[in-house]
């Protein structure tokens, strides 16, 4: 037993000590920052910076780690449980078990570390026990879910979400209420060897290669079938049946559930606009974890194609292109739908009249659509925009990047909230933007400027293909800005202004990086 607990600790150290090492010089700053007796006047702002951010970043970090999500492909039907694993001479209740006990208590150790060790506000009465149960079961669970394989793709994300989401309502609402600890003990307590029987399900299904499939058949018809007419056609089908459907799919199951508030909150104006938000927002959010699926490296076998660096990577923008269609389309088909049967449509041209009335009606059409464009603009970018990590094949790289998302997300919620409540950081913000954009963009070209002249130089593109390129930026970028200005008038944004968010809007610098990093990936 002790063999087995010393091996699968070892995978763990080996693949994220630089993680492990991160957290505890954290843990031991401020352990070091309380000895030394300094004091701080804490206000939400200054615990959400130095408490509330390193303990969610560190949480989620453990999340990912020790269900062993950096490294499997969550929109998968198969379980994200590493292959390699499951030839190791042990029983799959220790491949379920160690991963879970080694993730509980971390995640216990980290909660009790901060709880003692960090710098809570006098005012602020904090439990002891229950939160690390808390962030346990969430682990568990997280661990249980990503583990189980699925029928369709995509499932796994929505199905853990929803589980997680479920378990932290409940946990809001008995807060809320002000539930005494031994209920929250009693709610979480059993939580954790649920999910470890559940756990072991998963493990041992996908052990025995058991993946279920839901999709639907192809059937085989006699004759010749219809031969690609060129290798770029070929690797663009194939990157949509590989990667392109999973963000259609995911979307299908989770739109369903959100336009059903429709039906409940028809007589709540606010919740239905939110909820009509919430739609809308869904294909980018799900794009997100799709792209972790897109950006993956490529194989030898996809290496030795025909094919050069640069159609490879045209191959995944179009695949990326036909699924953000396949996406929108559900959502503006069946949102109309929803809002009729719901009787809802009322309300939400109620405002739209209003904002006809206020912008004048071809300005109020040209603002909707612009909207709509920057969402479909911004579920494609958000599959694409990252590949240039995933095809450099440097698998610390892509941890590195995915960590970094997550500790930008727990940070930027309550810097956002922070910077929202406080007038004189908006004001100070509204009057440094330009200068702020300015910078941005010139990096942006810069950086850009630097990529086009190496694609040229390595001949991953000719210099006609580097020309067409700036142009068409050039061009998305002049319709946006005259777009903008037309809507805006000079009195509410200065001109320059809106000339640099449009060049920031347009993607080109890490786009473009893509085919550079795929042919060093491809031939080092």
């Amino acid at each position: 037993m002790r063999s087995q607990a010393a091996a699968i600790a070892w995978e763990f150290r080996r693949r994220h000590r630089w993680g492990i090492v991160a957290i505890a010089a954290y843990l031991v700053a401020i352990a070091i920052v309380k000895v030394i007796g300094l004091r701080f006047e804490f206000n939400d702002e200054t615990f959400a910076l130095f408490v509330a951010v390193p303990l969610t970043s560190m949480a989620l970090y453990f999340m990912a780690v020790f269900s062993f999500g950096l490294s499997g492909d969550l929109a998968a039907r198969q379980s994200i449980y590493p292959a390699r694993m499951f030839t190791l001479p042990v029983p799959t209740a220790a491949l379920a078990g160690w991963p879970m006990l080694f993730g509980c208590a971390s995640i216990a150790m980290m909660w009790f570390a901060t709880r003692f060790l960090g710098m809570w506000p006098a005012r602020l009465e904090v439990p002891i026990v229950w939160p690390a149960l808390l962030g346990a079961s969430l682990l568990a669970w997280t661990q249980a879910l990503t583990w189980m394989p699925y029928a369709l793709p995509g499932v796994r994300v929505v199905v853990t979400v929803l589980w997680l989401m479920m378990i932290d309502t409940v946990v809001m609402i008995a807060l809320d209420v002000k539930a005494p600890e031994w209920m929250m003990l009693a709610f979480l307590g059993p939580q954790i060897p649920i999910a470890y029987a559940v756990a072991r399900f998963a493990v041992g299904r996908a052990r025995r290669g058991d993946v279920p499939d839901w999709r639907p058949r192809t059937v085989s018809r006699r004759g010749p079938v219809a031969a690609f007419r060129s290798a770029a056609r070929a690797q663009t089908w194939f990157e949509w049946r590989q990667y392109g459907r999973s963000l259609p799919a995911m979307v299908a199951i989770v739109l369903p559930l959100e336009l059903a508030l429709l039906f409940l909150f028809r007589g709540t104006p606010a919740l239905v606009y939110e909820t009509l938000a919430i739609v809308l927002t869904t294909p980018p959010l799900m794009a997100v974890f799709v792209a972790a699926t897109v950006r993956q490296p490529n194989s030898p076998f996809t290496s030795t194609r025909p094919l050069t660096s640069a159609s490879l990577t045209a191959a995944k923008l179009k695949a990326a292109m036909l699924s953000t269609f396949a996406a929108w389309l559900l959502v503006l088909i069946a949102a109309p739908i929803a809002l009729q049967l719901s009787e809802t449509l009322p309300l939400v041209m109620q405002r739209a009249y209003r904002l006809a009335e206020v912008m004048g009606t071809t300005r109020a059409v040209a603002i909707v659509l612009l909207a709509l464009f920057l969402l479909m603009s911004s579920t494609w970018k958000q599959l694409v925009q990252s590949l240039y990590i995933g095809l450099s094949g440097r698998e610390w790289v892509v941890k590195a990047s995915t960590f970094g998302v997550l500790a930008l997300l727990a940070f930027a919620l309550p810097a956002a909230h922070w910077l929202l409540g406080n007038r004189r950081a908006m004001a100070a913000l509204w009057t440094s933007f330009p200068w702020i954009a300015a910078a941005l963009a010139i990096a942006k070209l810069s950086i850009a400027g630097w990529i086009a002249v190496r694609l040229r130089d390595r001949g991953l593109l000719s210099e006609r293909r580097v020309a067409i390129g700036a142009i068409c930026f050039d061009l998305f970028v002049l319709a946006l800005y005259t777009l903008l200005v037309w809507i805006f008038p000079a009195l509410l944004i200065h001109r320059y202004v809106l000339a640099l968010v449009a060049i920031l809007a347009i993607p080109i610098a890490r786009i473009s990086a893509a085919p550079l990093a795929l042919a060093w990936n491809r031939h080092r």
